[in-house]
């Protein structure tokens, strides 16, 4: 098979983003199959690979909990088997709160596809994320929609998934307030509560860690030098540990209280720090 495979599992809860995802990776120029059955899984990446010049060599195909069980634990030995043939294999996994998934097919007023026989829609969710358990286990990359617009998942796919490369890593520093709860998608979550906080500067409430007015407050207190100094070193001794393991992604997601002065300043800082001795850093800022 070519080396130069590209393959991307997209799954994910109903109504957390699965078709925008592929969609975006359509545009991007992958071959892409939505709701295919686990079992062909093989047999399509077999006729892709081969039949290269017409279809090209980049394919991504969407996993549902439609799936037989049996198919899906199948899974993990699956993906392990691609990536002893060359091929590059990403598992990506979209969610969302059930809060947010409920209202969403309330305003849509789409099925759930599980809710079958006047199931209750949140028994549906329940029963999704039960089915998708050993998928979510698989994943290289989660992401969290419930505070996510469509263009912002597109942009994840595109800057995070897409631009990877087969021996790179992609680290995402992305702030979030502990207010609105912690990010799914975290690998690792620091908390900034513990030190001085803009908003109670009158002059500063308004602004975020973006500007410059917070960031000459936050970068004159010792014990904010002492936290990314810490953070940094932490990372510095862990990621060389997620590449040599072959991970392809990393979140670390920096909190404060409402995650609009310290955690952007920190993450900011951070990206800015591991940008000189490492692969792609990129920040997001959930709150902003």
């Amino acid at each position: 098979m070519s080396e130069e495979m590209r393959l991307i599992i997209v799954s994910g809860l109903s109504g957390s983003g699965k078709s925008v995802a592929l969609h975006v990776l359509e545009d991007l120029g992958y071959y892409c199959i939505d709701n295919l059955p686990a079992a062909l899984m093989k047999s399509v990446v077999d006729e892709v690979s081969f039949g290269a010049e017409q279809k090209g060599n980049r394919l991504a195909v969407g996993i549902d909990a439609r799936n037989r069980r049996q198919d899906l634990e199948s899974l993990p030995s699956l993906i392990n088997e691609f990536r002893q043939q060359n091929i590059q294999t990403d598992v990506l996994f979209v969610l969302a709160d059930d809060e947010v998934l409920l209202k969403r097919y309330g305003e849509t007023r789409r099925r759930h596809p599980l809710a079958e026989h006047g199931a209750a829609l949140r028994a549906a969710i329940n029963e999704e994320r039960e089915i998708l358990a050993e998928v979510i286990n698989s994943a290289d990359l989660i992401i969290d929609t419930s505070r996510t617009s469509i263009y912002q998942l597109a942009d994840v796919i595109r800057e995070r998934v897409d631009r990877r490369t087969s021996t790179s890593l992609s680290v995402l520093i992305e702030s979030f307030g502990f207010k609105n709860g912690i990010p799914a998608d975290a690998d690792f979550v620091f908390d900034m509560r513990c030190l001085p906080n803009p908003y109670w500067k009158q002059k500063l409430r308004q602004l975020t860690g973006l500007d410059e007015e917070v960031t000459d407050f936050l970068g004159a207190l010792d014990s904010v030098t002492a936290m990314h100094a810490d953070i940094l070193a932490f990372l510095e001794r862990w990621i060389p540990e997620y590449r040599k393991a072959n991970r392809g992604y990393l979140t670390v997601a920096i909190g404060c209280t409402g995650g609009q002065h310290r955690s952007v300043y920190m993450a900011e800082k951070l990206a800015a720090s591991l940008r000189d001795g490492h692969d792609t850093v990129l920040t997001r800022h959930n709150e902003l």
